[in-house]
């Protein structure tokens, strides 16, 4: 149905937007100057692998309905991407890179 699509589309940028915005607060709290270093944020790199392990992967979570998965997959992904500037990059593309393997792998297997 088309207004069951819609209404599904607008809660997946509904979730996107709060998790960028919510990213953006609590990393200026955590972070107090400019990006200057290049090290890994371990808690950021969790919630990024997650979130886009839940985006790309929701088919393989058969428990889950995949609209709940990508909803969630998405919040959490986007407090990473929605880190102030030059935090997140590194963590994002590692998370993106692994669920890409999982989703790739029954096809090489």
């Amino acid at each position: 149905m088309i207004i069951v699509d819609e209404i599904t589309y607008l809660i997946y940028i509904i979730s996107f937007v709060l998790g960028s915005v919510l990213g953006l607060l609590l990393s200026y709290k955590k972070y107090n100057q400019p990006f200057v270093t290049k090290k890994i944020d371990p808690v950021a790199l969790i919630i990024s692998i997650a979130g886009w392990f839940l985006v790309v992967n929701s088919a393989l979570l058969f428990f889950l309905p995949s609209f709940v998965s990508i909803t969630l997959g998405l919040f959490l992904a986007a407090l990473v991407l929605g880190m102030r500037p030059g935090y997140g990059r590194y963590e994002t593309v590692i998370g993106i890179l692994i669920s890409a393997v999982v989703w790739l792998a029954p096809a090489l297997l």
